[in-house]
């Protein structure tokens, strides 16, 4: 700018923007504190923050904002620094309206895995919030700057639910790979949907590369539609986790060959306890390399290959491997076509787990010899067994005596689930026998679509009712008569809420009037409702 002198002349005098002095840096601190913990349209929308909550997040956000300009102001240091005040108050003024819509405590009112160290650092990163979007390298900058803060704690990110394009991925590939020796926990899934295969697959080298050599303990890459070129674009940062501890690929396209791939890659470090392939093109030939990484794990707790059109082959392959993983508690191998022959291997294999206590099998084509198979094992192993699915096997009453045996030793049981089979009445009267004494943990049993009728619908119903911790009985999509619904609801009079919605059931179906009573269904009515009433639900097999 220019001045005029004394004696009239005009001179020039150049005037320095930036940096701004320390007493201003802590005013704009004081200021922020002020508007984070009074009411306003935000904090009554979000709600308020206390003064040390308000104080704690001025200080980092006025930090962050400082380090962006001044970088920006060295980039262009003949200016005047007028440009980087202008960042320095739209990072502040950015950076505050994220906290103020986040809200106090946002991780503990969402359900996020918020931890905090003993010095009261933050140590989770998360961006996964809000809607999802694309985020290109500008936001990025403004996004991941935290991260950029000398001596932060973070050990844990999540960078999912936000597709990050080239430049953005250019942005976090440094500031990742000063923080990888710290961090323990990543969660990189479904962060380049929508993106051209060319440009996410450099996202995904970018990133490998970045976090090669970290020692991490968990990590996500689900949802991103890897196929085997996305496997060997993680190849980097896979192949350097030998302490690895669980490993999410689920929903990714892995075929046989990235099945392959996976298996090639993943060292054999003996820790990882817990490993999900859920909702994949699997398929036999990928079962049996998913099968190698089962043998290289002794110490797996919780393996899920759902949803992976794994047939009988692979089933086998998968079983026999899970024998090698004598601490398996939670296994999750739904909706594949394994059949009678994998499921009978199963069977075998079960024995040897006795700390399973979550098994889901549903959907697997086991029909009855499987599931008297699988049946008599788990009645003889997992004595903490707490869920036991197997709905949509082809189950009939055959297969009821050996499941109601089963049942019967299982005290510890939260969840069963036998929906979509064909036990009728005969094969839910056994099951509802099984829940005798004991059962006090039993909070929720679906026995939906199995043509049941008025009379097997009662007795279940009263077998559970007074259990001290049930909370839901669903027999939807039966044949009981409106009167037996009727019977249904005076048993659940004091507690309706605990019997589930009864609008998909048929009561001009089968009922005690069905076709295969024939003539002589009054007798049979009879005699049913005869034996029904001295019926001691409780008895033992």
């Amino acid at each position: 700018m220019e001045a005029k002198t004394p004696n009239g002349e005009l001179r020039h005098i150049s005037i320095k923007l930036w940096p701004p002095s320390e007493n201003t840096r802590q005013m704009l601190v004081e200021r922020m504190t002020n508007n984070l913990s009074t009411p306003t349209i935000f904090t009554r929308k979000y709600g308020s923050f206390s003064h040390a909550e308000a104080l704690k997040h001025a200080k980092r956000i006025e930090e962050s904002a400082f380090a962006s300009a001044n970088q920006h102001y060295e980039q262009e240091p003949d200016g005047d620094g007028s440009s980087a005040v202008q960042l320095y108050a739209r990072e502040c003024s950015q950076l505050m309206l994220d906290v103020l819509k986040r809200g106090p405590r946002t991780e503990e009112k969402e359900g996020l895995k918020s931890e905090v160290d003993s010095d009261s650092h933050e140590t989770f990163f998360d961006i996964s919030k809000g809607q999802r979007a694309f985020i290109e390298e500008d936001e990025a900058r403004t996004l991941l700057s935290r991260l950029k803060e000398p001596g932060n704690s973070y050990t844990k990110i999540c960078f999912s639910n936000r597709s990050f394009g080239l430049g953005a991925a250019h942005v976090a590939g440094p500031i990742l790979a000063s923080i990888k020796n710290q961090l323990k926990e990543v969660d990189l899934s479904d962060f380049v949907a929508g993106r051209p295969e060319a440009e996410a697959l450099d996202v995904m080298n970018i990133f490998s590369e970045a976090l090669e050599g970290s020692h991490l303990k968990y990590l996500n890459i689900s949802d991103n539609a890897l196929g085997e070129k996305g496997v060997r674009a993680f190849g980097k940062l896979l192949r350097s986790q030998v302490g690895l501890e669980e490993l999410y690929l689920m929903n990714d396209g892995i075929s046989k060959e990235a099945a392959q791939a996976v298996c090639e890659l993943v060292p054999s470090t003996g820790k990882l306890r817990v490993l999900h392939f859920h909702n994949n093109m699997t398929g036999d030939e990928g079962a049996l390399a998913i099968s190698e990484i089962l043998k290289r794990c002794p110490l797996l707790e919780d393996f899920r290959c759902s949803s992976t059109r794994v047939g009988s082959e692979g089933g086998v392959a998968l079983t026999e491997a899970l024998a090698q993983c004598p601490n398996l508690k939670k296994l999750d191998i739904r909706d594949n076509m394994f059949g009678v022959e994998a499921g009978v291997k199963l069977s075998e294999v079960l024995y040897k787990h006795e700390y399973i206590t979550e098994i889901y099998l549903s959907y697997l084509n086991l029909e009855d010899e499987g599931a008297i198979a699988i049946a008599n094992s788990l009645k003889e192993s997992a004595p903490s067994l707490k869920v036991l699915e197997m709905a949509g096997n082809d189950l009939t009453a055959e297969a009821a005596p050996s499941l109601a045996a089963c049942i019967s030793r299982k005290t510890s049981l939260v969840k069963l689930n036998l929906s979509e089979n064909d036990l009728k009445d005969g094969g839910a009267i056994q099951i509802s026998k099984a829940f005798g004494e004991g059962h006090d943990q039993l909070k929720e049993v679906d026995l939906s679509q199995n043509s049941l009728r008025r009379a097997a619908a009662r007795v279940l119903a009263q077998s559970l009712v007074h259990l001290p911790e049930f909370k839901s009985l669903n027999v939807n999509g039966n044949f009981i008569s409106e009167e037996g619904i009727d019977e249904l609801k005076e048993i659940f009079k004091e507690c309706p809420d605990k019997l589930g919605p009864l609008d998909e059931n048929d009561p001009d179906g089968e009922d005690f009037d069905d076709k295969e009573s024939g003539d002589e269904d009054e007798g049979d009515h009879e005699e049913l409702e005869a034996k029904l009433e001295n019926l001691d639900v409780n008895q033992e097999e």
